[in-house]
């Protein structure tokens, strides 16, 4: 199984956090397919987008950046 990483404003959750964070973004996005902006709103963020690093899915979240629209997870190689 492959590491499930949360970055908030560059700054890595702790590991027990990131999962529970992954299984709560999972749980939205099952019930409200694309809502990006409202799973951050009920986390108290401004916007959460979803990558792909080296590999593994890593959601980037953040208290200042404007939400972007839902598309494919971006690639990154770190």
């Amino acid at each position: 199984m492959s590491l499930l990483r949360v970055l908030v404003d560059g700054e890595p959750l702790p590991s027990e956090e990131a999962i529970a964070f992954w299984k709560r973004f999972s749980a939205w996005m099952d019930e409200h397919e694309g809502d990006l902006a409202g799973f951050a709103a009920s986390e108290g963020l401004k916007s959460v987008h979803p990558e792909m690093r080296s590999g593994a899915p890593v959601l980037i979240a953040s208290r200042d950046a404007p939400q972007r629209p839902y598309t494919t997870a971006p690639k990154k190689k770190r």
